[in-house]
Parts: C-alpha cells; sequence; structure tokens
C-alpha cells in the first residue's frame, strides 16, 4: 500500500513538473515586450455559393420562409482569398468558418472565420476574425481576436467593403483591409 502511494506520488509529481515546463517554453506575451509590429493585408474574398464547386454552403435554412433577413441560416465556408478581384489572380489564403444570420431588423451576420495565409512571409500563418458583419454597411469592420504563426496574440481589425454581390444576393467578392498588431 505504501509502495503504491509512493509511485503515484512520483507519477503525479512528474505530471505536475512536465506540464509546467511546457507551459513555460511557450511564447507569453510578456516575453514579446511592448514592440508590436503594425502589418496591413489587403485581400479579395470570394464567397461561392452557387457554384458548380461551392466555397461556402449553407448547412442550416432559415426555419421560417417569410423571414427578409434570413434569421436562423448557418453557412460555412472555406472561401479563397486572392490578391485582386479577378477569381483567377494569385490565390494568398483561404477564409474558413462560418456566419450565422442572426438580426431580425436587416440582413446581418455573425462571423467567425480563420483567415489562413498560403503565401508569402505570413504563410502558415492565422488571423482570427469574430464580429457583426452587415452586409449592408459601406465598411462592415469586424475585431481580431488573435491569430497563429506571425500573428500569435494579434490584435486589431479588418473592414470589408462589398466590390460585387450578384443580383440573387448568393455570390459576392468582398475586399478586405485587415490591420493586425503583433
Amino acid at each position: 500500500m505504501a509502495r503504491g502511494l509512493a509511485v503515484m506520488s512520483v507519477l503525479l509529481f512528474v505530471l505536475a513538473t512536465t506540464t509546467k515546463a511546457d507551459m513555460e517554453g511557450r511564447s507569453r506575451p510578456n516575453a514579446l515586450g511592448n514592440s508590436l509590429v503594425p502589418t496591413h493585408l489587403h485581400f479579395y474574398f470570394h464567397d461561392k455559393v452557387t457554384s458548380p464547386s461551392p466555397s461556402a454552403v449553407r448547412v442550416v435554412n432559415p426555419p421560417n420562409n417569410t423571414s427578409l433577413t434570413f434569421l436562423g441560416m448557418v453557412v460555412v465556408m472555406d472561401d479563397p482569398l486572392t490578391e485582386r478581384p479577378d477569381p483567377a489572380s494569385k490565390l494568398v489564403g483561404h477564409a474558413q468558418g462560418m456566419y450565422v444570420s442572426s438580426d431580425q431588423a436587416r440582413i446581418g451576420f455573425l462571423q467567425a472565420m480563420n483567415i489562413v495565409l498560403t503565401a508569402g512571409s505570413y504563410n502558415g500563418s492565422v488571423v482570427i476574425v469574430l464580429g457583426s458583419n452587415h452586409i449592408s454597411d459601406i465598411i462592415h469592420e469586424m475585431p481580431i481576436l488573435g491569430g497563429t504563426g506571425h500573428f500569435r496574440f494579434a490584435r486589431g481589425y479588418a473592414q470589408a467593403r462589398t466590390y460585387f454581390l450578384d443580383p440573387n444576393g448568393l455570390d459576392a467578392i468582398v475586399e478586405y483591409n485587415v490591420y493586425v498588431f503583433h
């Protein structure tokens, strides 16, 4: 019995110190100092719903077909991000996440997305955006909650401006200016 208790104590001690050592080795905000670097990212977001190969898929329809704001609709996306509005221009990343219609008064979404960069010096880094996106606003502004890679501990904001919206209101090209401090 005493031997079992001793072995259990040693195992708990090893587990506790290993976990603490592992966490100590990770980046901490105070290790970054006070020198935040500003970065401006510019790209075009292509939300293709009606394409034969869609990048956004409606997974939940609004429960009420008479809703003019699509309240309750949920769309999951893996939208390409390009350098220019032309869908054939250079791919710089993907916007992966979802948007949920969450406004009864006007068309507005709760948008949760990871901006996954796949080109240039930020290849492999991610910026996380979560906020309200009202497509009728000229500029839709959403906060940056964090990121990974080069954008660890990021903060800032993303400004979106609709560049193209098809007449049926399904497919869109949106210009993004993302201002990140990291």
